[in-house]
C-alpha cells in the first residue's frame, strides 16, 4: 500500500516537471506570439481571414525557410552560412543561361540543384580544408557569387522560362495549399527528424557544445561540416528553382538581403547563435511568425523600409535579451 502511495505521488511530480518546462520553453513563447499576430491581423484587415489571402502569405517565408531549416544545423554546429542569397542568385542565373540554351524543365531543376551543390561544396571546402572561419569565407563568397551573376547579367535579365516550370513557384497541390507550403512541410518534417531523432543530429549538438571533445570522441567534425555547408548550397538552390519560377524572370538583385532574414528567421526560434542548440519546430513557428507579420505589413501599406527596420531590430533584439535576462539574473542572485 506504502509502494503506491509512493508511485502515485512520484508521477504527478514527473508530469509537473515536463509541464512545467513546457510552460516556460521557447517554443511556448512563440505559440503565443504567432497565435497574438494572427489576432492582430485578422481585426486589423478584413482580408486577412480569405483563404486565397492566407495561402500568397506562405509565399513570405517557405522560400526562406527552407533554407533556414539546413542553417539552423549549421548555426548549431557553431558555423554560419552569409553566402545564401547570393547562392539563389547565381543559381537562378544558371538556370537563366540555361534556358537561352534550350533546357527544359527536368534539366533546368539538374541545372539549379547542381549549382547550389557546387557551391555549398566550395563554402564548406574553404572552412573544413582551410581552416577559415566560416563567417569571413561566406562574406567572401557572398560577393562572389553574387558579383558573378552581375558580371553574366549585367542590367539584363533573363525570362522565357517554360510554362511547366512555373509550377514550382505558382501550381498548387490542391485548393489553397501550394506546392511551396506543402513542400516546406515536408522539409520541415524531415529536418525535425534529422536533427531531433537521429545519430547524425546528436553529433551536430556535440560539435556545437565543444567542438574539441567531440573530435577526442571519434567524430569527423571536419566531414560533418562540409555535409551542413552541403545543404545549406542544396537548400538554397531549391529556393532559387521555386522563387525563379514563381517571379518568372532572372535578374542578379533576386533575394537580395535575404540571408538576414534567414539568420534572424533561425535566431527567433531559439537557435543560440553561438551553437550547441536550438529547434526545428522553433524554426517553423520563427517563419510562421514573420511570414504573418510581413504580410500583415502588406496589408496595412505599410513600406518596405520598414519591414527591413522590423527584422534588424528583431534580430538585435532576439541575440540581446537572453544575454541581458541571464546578467539581470546572475546580479539578483548576489
Amino acid at each position: 500500500m506504502a509502494e503506491t502511495q509512493m508511485v502515485a505521488r512520484h508521477i504527478p511530480d514527473r508530469l509537473e516537471g515536463r509541464g512545467a518546462r513546457l510552460v516556460k520553453s521557447w517554443e511556448t513563447l512563440l505559440v503565443a506570439v504567432a497565435l497574438a499576430i494572427f489576432l492582430v491581423n485578422s481585426f486589423a484587415s478584413p482580408y486577412f481571414l480569405d483563404p486565397w489571402n492566407l495561402s500568397d502569405a506562405t509565399f513570405n517565408f517557405t522560400e526562406k525557410a527552407m533554407i533556414a531549416f539546413a542553417m539552423a544545423l549549421v548555426i548549431i554546429s557553431g558555423e554560419i552560412d552569409l553566402s545564401v542569397a547570393s547562392i539563389i542568385a547565381l543559381t537562378s542565373t544558371a538556370m537563366g543561361y540555361a534556358v537561352q540554351l534550350g533546357f527544359d524543365t527536368p534539366a533546368l531543376v539538374m541545372v539549379g540543384l547542381a549549382t547550389g551543390l557546387l557551391c555549398g561544396a566550395f563554402n564548406g571546402l574553404l572552412v573544413t580544408g582551410l581552416g577559415l572561419p566560416s563567417i569571413v569565407v561566406t562574406i567572401g563568397t557572398m560577393s562572389l557569387f553574387r558579383g558573378l551573376s552581375f558580371v553574366i547579367l549585367g542590367d539584363k535579365a533573363f525570362t522565357g522560362y517554360p510554362e511547366s516550370f512555373s509550377w514550382f513557384g505558382q501550381g498548387y497541390v490542391w485548393w489553397v495549399f501550394s506546392f511551396e507550403l506543402c513542400l516546406f512541410v515536408v522539409l520541415a518534417v524531415i529536418y525535425g527528424v534529422v536533427l531531433h531523432r537521429t545519430s547524425f543530429g546528436r553529433t551536430i549538438y556535440a560539435i556545437g557544445n565543444n567542438q574539441t571533445a567531440a573530435l577526442f570522441s571519434g567524430v569527423r567534425v571536419g566531414r560533418v561540416k562540409f555535409v551542413l555547408f552541403l545543404l545549406t548550397g542544396l537548400m538554397a538552390a531549391i529556393a532559387s528553382i521555386c522563387l525563379t519560377a514563381r517571379l518568372g524572370s532572372t535578374r542578379p538583385s533576386i533575394a537580395m538581403g535575404w540571408e538576414l532574414e534567414v539568420v534572424t528567421m533561425v535566431v527567433l526560434g531559439g537557435v543560440n547563435i553561438l551553437g550547441g542548440s536550438g529547434t526545428i519546430p522553433g524554426v517553423v513557428l520563427a517563419a510562421l511568425i514573420m511570414g504573418m507579420v510581413t504580410f500583415g505589413f502588406g496589408l496595412l501599406n505599410v513600406p518596405g523600409i520598414v519591414m527591413s527596420i522590423f527584422i534588424g531590430l528583431l534580430l538585435i533584439s532576439v541575440i540581446a535579451l537572453p544575454i541581458l535576462y541571464r546578467r539581470f539574473r546572475g546580479r539578483r542572485s548576489h
